[in-house]
């Protein structure tokens, strides 16, 4: 396909699930020829209710050959402190290293819960400073699995 930029159409706009999906489906093609034999970033979650069926805890992320990246951890305020956090963890942990995995990634603001990962074994790599506003960092672990 040969076209030229000035014949291109620029869209600029807000959330947009179709355009995220098909954004998706083309890095994975793009990530599955690059890296032959590995499955390209298959999601896993961890996902905790109460008997009602409340939401009260869950992680999303990835796995991806030997790496698994956690893309959100959230709590709910009434279970926070109590010890769900890290049991969500450990369970993303764990289906990580059947996956295959043998290193975790996650990022956190240090308004976020930098010392909670900290507190679980995960060490800082990088801080990104002034992210997103001058006073916060954007900090990003790792952690070595079994």
């Amino acid at each position: 396909m040969t076209t030229s930029p000035d014949d291109l159409v620029t869209k600029i706009g807000e959330a947009d699930p179709e355009l995220d999906q098909q954004l998706a489906e083309r890095l994975d093609e793009h990530n599955a020829a690059a890296t032959a034999g590995t499955d390209p970033a298959p999601e896993l979650t961890v996902q905790v209710h109460d008997v009602d069926g409340v939401l009260m805890g869950g992680v999303s992320g990835w796995t991806w050959g030997v790496a698994t990246g956690i893309a959100m951890v959230w709590v709910h305020v009434d279970a926070r402190g109590s010890g769900l956090g890290a049991r969500m963890i450990g369970d993303f942990e764990t289906e990580a290293v059947a996956r295959g995995c043998r290193h975790v990634f996650v990022t956190s603001f240090t308004f976020q819960a930098p010392g909670f990962y900290e507190r679980l074994g995960y060490r800082q790599i990088f801080s990104w400073d002034a992210v997103p506003t001058p006073e916060h960092a954007d900090l990003h672990f790792r952690k070595e699995l079994a």
